[in-house]
């Protein structure tokens, strides 16, 4: 597949001129383009039949040469129902085609991993993990997007324990890792290490969930989440199957009430739920905290009021400094997952996708310099060969 991007610039470029977005979109932003030259007749029989059916035979007595005969180990499906696109929430499958083309190019520009986008004209549950088993034998791995929780989680889940490749939703894992990322990087660069930590997650949904998962698996001192009626704990009635199981893994410290009061004396906020927090509360945190507002277009916190307090600021935002891009992520994790024809992504290659990603920053580390940007080359690189390593260090690996 072609693909091109351009660089990133301030939403201002989009707002003022829409003919510009709508002249790019026209057409499609994709294409499929053969490998093989089919020039004449015997291009043809050596592509198509008979020659073709020599191969299908082959496949058919030993199905893991599709891996090697089609392009099915470096191939992803990227799935949704439309439901969940950007910040523009449920818009349906046609509406959400020009994110999933998006998706697809940045799989292809970064990784070098062909995507195909699939948007999917149901919102049922069960039929939407139907529908991707019975699609699987043509992909080597699954994307899933733009879906609402708390479907999202279930989604996944099951379609984890039918089948034997990575089924990756960007929407948690993805924004969880680079976020991961960054705030390693902001604690190296004050002199402390994530366990001297204790973060406030502002939003409960697909990616503050994964964000405190990964949070928790990395060693955080503690975390604790918040939605619209407060922390998210272990003593509210309230509690969907999800937020109960991360309200057992989070808050040791007990924090209660709204988020507010969570943020005295934190050292991190992690913003990914929209609405704004009053100045008055980043006030109250701990010295040279942290806040990552990463809400779009509107930051939870606007930068200049965040670097009043915070050590390091960072945002969602390409025009702001150190932006939480999943772009850094999922490219690099799905080529590294099929470099070695991995059966699932686990907890480890998620962590090593996250070290490797802050480790490209090195000796540049700065206070507006704590994650890479999507343009260095060097990411996808650094995140495939480190997430392939973990797989194979975790047992997942079929290529060894």
């Amino acid at each position: 597949m072609a693909a091109e991007i351009v660089n990133p610039r301030s939403d201002s470029v989009t707002d003022n001129n829409p003919d510009a977005v709508f002249a790019l979109h026209r057409g499609g932003k994709m294409a499929v383009q053969a490998t093989v030259p089919v020039r004449d007749k015997d291009d043809l029989s050596l592509a198509y039949t008979p020659g073709v059916a020599k191969v299908c035979s082959a496949i058919a007595e030993n199905p893991e040469l599709v891996n090697e005969y089609t392009w099915k180990s470096n191939v992803v499906a990227v799935v949704t129902d439309g439901t969940a696109v950007l910040g523009l929430g449920d818009i349906g499958p046609e509406a959400s085609l020009p994110v999933m083309e998006g998706k697809a190019i940045l799989f292809k520009q970064f990784g070098g991993v062909d995507a195909v986008p699939i948007a999917l004209a149901t919102k049922d549950t069960d039929e939407i993990i139907e529908t991707v088993i019975r699609l699987a034998p043509s992909f080597g791995g699954v994307n899933l997007e733009d879906i609402s929780a708390p479907r999202c989680f279930e989604i996944e889940r099951r379609l984890q324990e039918a089948l034997d490749i990575p089924i990756f939703h960007d929407d948690q894992h993805g924004t969880a890792i680079v976020t991961l990322a960054a705030l390693r990087n902001a604690a190296k660069l004050t002199g402390r290490t994530l366990g001297d930590l204790r973060a406030v997650i502002s939003g409960a949904g697909a990616a503050g969930i994964a964000i405190a998962k990964i949070l928790v698996d990395a060693g955080i001192g503690d975390v604790c989440v918040t939605d619209r009626k407060g922390v998210v704990s272990a003593d509210r009635s309230d509690l969907t199957d999800v937020k109960a199981e991360i309200a057992g893994l989070t808050n040791r410290t007990g924090q209660s009430g709204p988020l507010e009061a969570a943020l005295s004396g934190a050292d991190v906020f992690i913003g990914v739920s929209g609405g704004t927090v009053p100045e008055e509360a980043v006030a109250t945190m701990a010295k040279d905290c942290f806040v990552f507002a990463m809400a779009n277009p509107n930051p939870e916190v606007h930068p200049d009021v965040a670097h009043k307090y915070a050590a390091v600021v960072a945002t969602g935002r390409s025009d702001f400094p150190n932006q939480i891009n999943n772009v850094l992520a999922f490219p690099g994790i799905f080529a590294g997952a099929l470099k070695v024809r991995a059966t699932r992504i686990t907890e480890g290659m998620k962590i090593a996708a996250a070290d490797a990603i802050a480790g490209v920053v090195g000796d540049e580390l700065a206070a507006d310099y704590v994650i890479p940007s999507p343009f260095d080359e060097r990411v996808a690189e650094a995140v495939a060969a480190a997430v392939a390593a973990a797989a194979k260090a975790d047992g997942v690996a079929r290529l060894v």
